[in-house]
């Protein structure tokens, strides 16, 4: 079978825009997503408007940030506030928490784009995403959401080398997830634990940690780091331990096997691999 090239799925890309003639990016500031408003403005002009969702589960740095890459591309570019801690079914964080996420956040773009005329809402999922457990797709399928960097096949690496090819600072950037991520499924989300989680994760960040990960488990917390800079994380232990206290944790670990996509649902996706039907990890009452 002959092999598609990095070219050829860029091209691929740049068709599918063409072919959808106007889009609403929803747009995190990421690596996947800046580069698909680049190439959304490069191929369609003005008719991109990209979304930022502003909310207690996303860094408000990360906010910040998607303001100023959409302004340096000259893409517009709105922030929208977003209410998920309001919702009882996302709070209770189970296992599909991600579908009541973005049944929300592209509801609200879905309505965006039709008062702008934009005939497509478009996220940044990549072909490497269909390996993960992302129930938030669910909802993408719902409501018609796109995502063209999947359809064209572009890996994550694919992404960071046509990133650094365009110039986009974002091409290395560290991958972003949802605070709501960094705890375990059935524990409540309140936004004063999101905001204690971020500020440990933006403290590490400070030390030179850019690929981070702070799981959340009441009074413990399991730090992950790139496997590289373990050994950096343990010279650092007395300051790292001093902060992670005066936020509020007794125990301080970290976890030896190093940062990873996904690890809170290591246990979710073993279970899919065995089968095992996925709605004994919902609440009561509720289905996949």
């Amino acid at each position: 079978m002959k092999r598609i090239t990095i070219a050829q799925k860029f091209n691929k890309l740049k068709t599918i825009f063409k072919k959808m003639d106007s889009v609403l990016v929803a747009y995190s500031g990421g690596v996947d997503s800046t580069l698909l408003i680049r190439v959304a403005k490069d191929t369609l002009k003005d008719n991109v408007l990209a979304i930022t969702a502003k909310s207690p589960t996303y860094p408000s740095n990360e906010e910040r940030n998607a303001k100023d890459m959409a302004s340096r591309l000259g893409v517009k570019h709105k922030i929208i506030t977003t209410h998920e801690l309001s919702n009882p079914e996302f709070k209770c964080n189970p296992v599909n928490r991600c579908y009541y996420c973005k049944r929300e956040l592209f509801s609200a773009l879905a309505e965006i784009a039709k008062k702008n005329r934009l005939r497509f809402v478009v996220d940044g999922s990549n072909y490497d995403d269909r390996k993960d457990f992302r129930p938030g797709n669910k909802a993408k399928d719902e409501l018609n959401v796109r995502s063209p960097l999947k359809e064209a096949g572009l890996t994550k690496r694919d992404i960071r080398t046509l990133s650094k090819k365009s110039g986009l600072p974002t091409w290395d950037k560290p991958s972003l997830a949802c605070l709501a991520s960094r705890f375990p499924y059935g524990k409540h989300l309140t936004r004063k634990e999101l905001d204690r989680v971020s500020k440990a994760e933006e403290f590490l960040q400070g030390l030179g940690f850019r690929q981070v990960r702070v799981r959340h488990y009441g009074d413990t917390v399991r730090i992950e780091v790139e496997g590289k800079k373990i050994s950096s994380c343990v010279v650092r232990r007395a300051s790292i331990v001093k902060k992670m206290k005066k936020l509020g944790y007794t125990y301080v670990t970290l976890d030896l096997e190093g940062y990873r996509t996904g690890s809170m649902n290591e246990m979710i996706k073993k279970e899919i691999s065995k089968e095992v039907d996925i709605a004994m990890y919902l609440p009561k009452g509720k289905k996949a």
